[in-house]
């Protein structure tokens, strides 16, 4: 079953992609708020848990950080990576700049060598606050899991106003410090076929990936529990060849 995180700082646990990763919610701990409400989110469905929509404040956040660091510290196990994700999109925060230069003003203090990574869905990116936080973080995540406007629908179901094109725009603005990442899938979902796996696909999608030039490029597929039960798993030897296309354009590709 989809579960969601119920402290403001959980783990450190061993992520597929960062190593060592400290999560940091900045959303409720009762409740998922998202802009988008993803057919595979393992936070469930948006309003299916009954609770609080107050984001923590900053104060909280970075007092439960530097206390999480300190302990870690004593016990010489600090973490990788401090991993911004949490319980639907972080760059929702109103505070979300504040957040990040506490952050770094901690990481820098108790874990030198830790990297700073955001997980979003880059809808906030019309933000200039948000945009020149991401600039600051060393690992700057942003999804597109389609090109193709209808699919991207399909599988996100955004709850605000957005356009798949508009976030290329947006992600090329980085400049190249950004790291696109899309989860592969394949399924159904009320009586629509999901697949962002055709080789239409798959071509729309590495013409974006070269035009955003980003640092490297994440693709994954499910590994948890997913509130459309009708979803299957694309296997990592064919992630491994979608991979291997976008290496052939000189970028980096990871595999999860």
């Amino acid at each position: 079953m989809t579960a969601l995180y119920p402290q403001i700082i959980y783990g450190p646990v061993r992520s597929r992609r960062l190593g060592l990763s400290l999560g940091v919610n900045l959303l409720p701990l009762e409740a998922k708020l998202c802009t988008f409400d993803c057919i595979y989110c393992e936070c469930g469905w948006n309003g299916e848990n009954a609770g609080s929509r107050r984001f923590n404040s900053r104060e909280q956040v970075a007092a439960a950080l530097e206390s999480t660091l300190v302990a870690m510290a004593a016990d010489s196990q600090l973490p990788d990576v401090i991993t911004f994700a949490g319980n639907g999109e972080p760059t929702m925060h109103p505070d979300f700049e504040g957040v990040i230069a506490d952050t770094i003003a901690l990481r820098d203090k108790y874990a030198p060598t830790a990297k700073i990574s955001v997980l979003s869905n880059a809808t906030q990116l019309h933000r200039a606050d948000v945009v020149r936080a991401l600039e600051r973080v060393d690992n700057n995540i942003l999804k597109i899991d389609s090109l193709d406007e209808e699919m991207a629908r399909l599988i996100n179901k955004p709850c605000c106003n957005y356009s798949v094109a508009k976030v290329v725009e947006q992600l090329k603005a980085f400049n190249g410090k950004v790291i696109v990442q899309t989860m592969f899938l394949r399924g159904q979902y009320e009586g629509r076929v999901v697949d962002n796996t055709t080789e239409e696909q798959i071509v729309a999608w590495l013409e974006a990936v070269k035009a955003i030039a980003p640092e490297s490029v994440m693709v994954y597929s499910i590994a948890r529990d997913t509130p459309c039960k009708s979803l299957a798993k694309v296997e990592r030897e064919e992630l491994e060849k979608i991979a291997e296309r976008v290496r052939a354009l000189g970028i980096p590709c990871s595999v999860a």
